[in-house]
């Protein structure tokens, strides 16, 4: 029996879905433990991925003052304990974290029980959690380690079917992720009559936040958008798209990578080690992406992108950035990690 552990985000998340889908195929049902925090519950609760889904009340410690930081280290550690009787009585023999302190009390427990643990870590400069129980893992799976046995990052097998030659800008996305992001969607509607004056499409994941605003103003200028605050799956809403303005989160940047869409990402420039910024730059390093940071951006310079990307080179340079069955490596090695 596997456990996977770990949450907070849609780009931790989407990590656990992928490995649990995996783990289904081949007729084992995971445990989920994640937090009555983030977004873990909306994603996972009920879900039939997993034969049963236990969250705990945990929460961050990062961003909190020094007593907040002791209230939320003692919590994991009583949660830790907590975990560890339920591994036991679950007949848990080996444990999968995606990192975000949805996973802490879990991988502690696992820790604690001499369970084999598993870490993915997402993005280009590893979490401070995952990087402290790294010492402790049988196999650290990343896309940016050169020493990771399994570099492809676990996208769903929907996106690489996606994949087609893009040669005209016809169709353009703007994607804030699942819970938005204010300056993507501030810059779509700066953009938006020149988009429609010059018959240029728009799909734009607004969030819940702020999605009635964003679909008045399309109304009220006669502007024909796909407009959505959370669609699941994205990919479906992308099948068309030869453009897309995006966050670089990991999920994000490697679905994008899989779909060999032409991508300008925007990183999120308050993300912990600035890690959207890395993250972007591996693609940018290979001509397979536009990367701009939001302190230099403008509506100016994104018309004056859109109307000089090169979206045959781009896209062209996507191909093998990513290659599938990512999730189906991580599990074969998980399940046969003691004959290595």
């Amino acid at each position: 029996m596997i456990a996977i552990t770990g949450g907070g985000t849609g780009g931790h998340l989407s990590v656990a879905k992928a490995i649990a889908k995996e783990y289904n195929k081949i007729g084992i049902k995971p445990l989920y433990i994640g937090s009555t925090n983030g977004q873990d519950k909306s994603w996972f609760e009920n879900s039939p991925l997993f034969y049963k889904t236990i969250f705990l009340s945990s929460y961050g410690v990062v961003n909190q003052g020094f007593l907040g930081k002791i209230k939320s280290l003692a919590n994991i550690i009583k949660l830790s304990f907590k975990v560890k009787k339920i591994l036991k009585e679950e007949g848990v023999e080996k444990v999968f974290s995606v990192g975000g302190y949805s996973s802490a009390a879990a991988s502690f427990a696992a820790i604690l029980s001499f369970i084999p643990i598993f870490i993915h870590e997402q993005n280009a400069y590893m979490g401070r959690l995952n990087k402290t129980i790294s010492f402790f893992a049988k196999e650290i799976f990343s896309s940016y380690d050169k020493n990771s046995k399994v570099k492809d990052y676990p996208v769903s097998d929907e996106w690489f079917g996606l994949q087609k030659k893009r040669d005209k800008l016809k169709t353009v996305a703007f994607l804030g992720g699942s819970q938005g992001a204010k300056f993507i969607n501030d810059l779509a509607l700066e953009v938006a009559l020149w988009l429609n004056e010059n018959g240029i499409k728009i799909v734009h994941q607004t969030g819940k936040n702020e999605y009635e605003k964003i679909k008045g103003y399309y109304k009220e200028n006669s502007i024909d958008a796909d407009v959505f605050d959370f669609y699941s799956p994205l990919c479906r809403k992308l099948e068309n798209v030869d453009f897309a303005l995006s966050r670089s989160g990991a999920g994000s940047m490697w679905e994008l990578a899989a779909a060999k869409i032409p991508t300008l990402f925007i990183p999120y420039p308050h993300a912990a080690k600035n890690h959207q910024y890395f993250n972007a730059k591996i693609l940018e390093n290979k001509n397979a992406a536009i990367l701009i940071k939001q302190s230099d951006m403008s509506a100016k310079i994104l018309i004056s992108v859109l109307c000089d990307a090169d979206i045959v080179a781009l896209n062209s340079a996507l191909e093998g950035a990513i290659e599938p069955n990512g999730a189906k490596k991580i599990v074969e090695m998980i399940e046969n990690y003691d004959r290595f």
